[in-house]
Parts: C-alpha cells; sequence; structure tokens
C-alpha cells in the first residue's frame, strides 16, 4: 500500500547569503502509524512525537548513507524512549514505561525521564555501509533541560559545536518542529551564490530566532508547514529546496532477531527453551512476531553465518 505523504512533509530552507539554514516538519500519517502499535499515557506521547519531528530534522542533514538513532535511558517514569530515522526519512519509534508507572497527563520532562538525575540522551549516528573496523559514532550527555528540544539543543552545541534552536509540538494527531542552525563560517551552503560578513551572518541568525520564538506551541500543532514558513518569514529572504517526506518503515526482520539470540549464547537459549518449549519475540517497534522452536535455534548455532541458519519462509511461525 503507498503511503499518503501529503501530511507528511519536511521543507528545508536557507537564508539568502547568510550562514543560517531551517527546516519545518509535519508527520502526521507516520506518526500515527508509529502509535497504532501502542497506546501510550499522553504525557510519554506528547515525548515521544517531539523526538520523532526532531529526528527527521536531524536526518534531512545526514552526510552518509545511515541512520540517527535518539534514545533517551530513563530514571523516572519512563524507562526508554527510541526513535530511528535513515538519511531517507525512514522512521520508527517506540517507548517503554517502567512496571505499573502511573503517568499524569501534565508529568514534566524531569519526572518522566530524570527523577534521580541520571537520565541520559544518546544520539548514535549508525552508516550502513561501514568499511571494516567502522563503528558508528555515539554521542552521550545528560538530560539537561525542561523539555526535549533544550536537550538536543545542549547536544548539538556540545558535541557538534553548531548553534541548533529546535521548537517541537505533538498531539495525537500530528508531530511538527521548526529548526534553525547557524553554521560554521565558510560552510559550502546548497544553493548559495555568496556569503555575508560575520556581523551580518549573526545579525540574520538572532533575527530569525526572535521569530521562531514568537511561535506558540499551539500554533505549531494547528498550522500547516506551508503556512508556518509564510507567516514566521514572510519579510525575510529565502530560498527554499523540493519537500521532502517522512515515512514509517521497521527494518526488523527474522535474520536479525536470529543474530540476537546467538549473542544470547548456546546455552542462554537452549535454558530459555527448555521452560518455555518455543521462543517468541515480538518487534518492539511494529509488533511483528518472530517465533523460534528447538530446531531453529539447533540450526542457527549449527551455522556459520545466521541466514544459513535460519528455516526456510514457508516454515516461519506466526
Amino acid at each position: 500500500m503507498t503511503t499518503d505523504t501529503s501530511k507528511d512533509t519536511l521543507q528545508k530552507f536557507i537564508f539568502d547569503n547568510a550562514a543560517v539554514r531551517g527546516e519545518l516538519v509535519e508527520i502526521s500519517n507516520a506518526w500515527r502509524e508509529i502509535q497504532s502499535r501502542h497506546v501510550y499515557p499522553k504525557a510519554v506521547r506528547a515525548l515521544l512525537g517531539e523526538m520523532v519531528a526532531a529526528a527527521a530534522l536531524l536526518s534531512a542533514n545526514l552526510k552518509f548513507n545511515g541512520s540517527i538513532v535518539m534514545q533517551i535511558h530513563g530514571d523516572g517514569l519512563v524507562k526508554l524512549l527510541v526513535v530511528e530515522c535513515d538519511a531517507n526519512l525512514r522512521m520508527r519509534a517506540t517507548a517503554k514505561l517502567r512496571e505499573g508507572a502511573e503517568v499524569p497527563d501534565d508529568a514534566s520532562v524531569a519526572q518522566l525521564l530524570n527523577q534521580h538525575g541520571h537520565g541520559r540522551f544518546v544520539i548514535t549516528l549508525d552508516p550502513q555501509d561501514k568499511v571494516p573496523g567502522q563503528q558508528p559514532y555515539q554521542g552521550v550527555v545528560p538530560l539537561v533541560g525542561e523539555d526535549i528540544a533544550t536537550v538536543i539543543e545542549n547536544y548539538m552545541l556540545r558535541s557538534e559545536q553548531m548553534d541548533t534552536k529546535l521548537w517541537l509540538a505533538a498531539d495525537e494527531n500530528v508531530a511538527r518542529g521548526l529548526l534553525l542552525q547557524k553554521l560554521p563560517r565558510n560552510s559550502s551552503i546548497e544553493g548559495q551564490v555568496k556569503q555575508a560578513s560575520e556581523e551580518e551572518d549573526l545579525e540574520t541568525w538572532t533575527r530569525a530566532v526572535m521569530l521562531g520564538q514568537t511561535l506558540k506551541q499551539e500554533e505549531l500543532l494547528t498550522t500547516d508547514v506551508e503556512t508556518l514558513l509564510r507567516r514566521l518569514f514572510w519579510e525575510e529572504t529565502i530560498r527554499v529546496f523540493d519537500p521532502l517526506h517522512p515515512v514509517f518503515h521497521c527494518s526488523c526482520s527474522r535474520e536479525k532477531v536470529g543474530n540476537m539470540l546467538k549473542m544470547l549464547g548456546k546455552e542462554e537459549v537452549e535454558s530459555a527453551l527448555h521452560d518455555l518449549g518455543e521462543l517468541g519475540i515480538n518487534c518492539d517497534f511494529c509488533g511483528k512476531h518472530y517465533g523460534f522452536d528447538a530446531v531453529d535455534c539447533a540450526q542457527l548455532f549449527a551455522s556459520d553465518t545466521t541466514a544459513d541458519g535460519l528455516a526456510p519462509a514457508s516454515t516461519i511461525k506466526h
């Protein structure tokens, strides 16, 4: 089935002759697809939706064929938030709450994720076509800030040395966001012929941030990308690019689940089989079920590669 991308749009733009760029994103169909697998409390849904919008905004500037994986490991009511988005804006997301957690609708980020000051934010840049020995780049920062936007701004400043401002909002219908970045001097900026002076760059950046700060969360939730762009920056000279379209996509597979079982080790897998009879693994992102019985697991550990050890598709159990 073809995904309707009419409401899932990422619009990149640059300020003419200044080292300042921006993006606006609106994710509706893909966001509802993510939510269709789980029922999240209102406050958790809002946090996850804001991360979905932020991941799309950051992924749109990836310079390699790979993914951004954003994770928040919480020490509050929420154990984990994960959003993954690749350079083609294919994305998936999930959240895990602590057992028995009762989440108030107005729960703060601190209550949800950082009750004891041990929450942390992790961004992993994971190239798809790694050269031998190449490891994903991972940046880890404390959860400093009262909202997700501030946490990510702090990460970008500390890890990427890049001035970044974010405005994010999400409800059950849509996740939207605005990103502004002040680029380093002498950056090669797509679509620009010349650059302004350093003073002009700073003036443009300051003015753009002031305009962004006029944006209220309710306005962000209820206004489409085209209208927001025109409403915020109608007095600026900006250049827009062809829109991009985020979509939901889960990259889980039977082979990846098999790899996970092999990493657990033969002894642990055989012990689990003895207790359960069959191992059933559900994908946290899309809910797909993968079943492995004793024969399946024996084939896994008897083969040199996971692909060779997997049962044919006709024998996969659902």
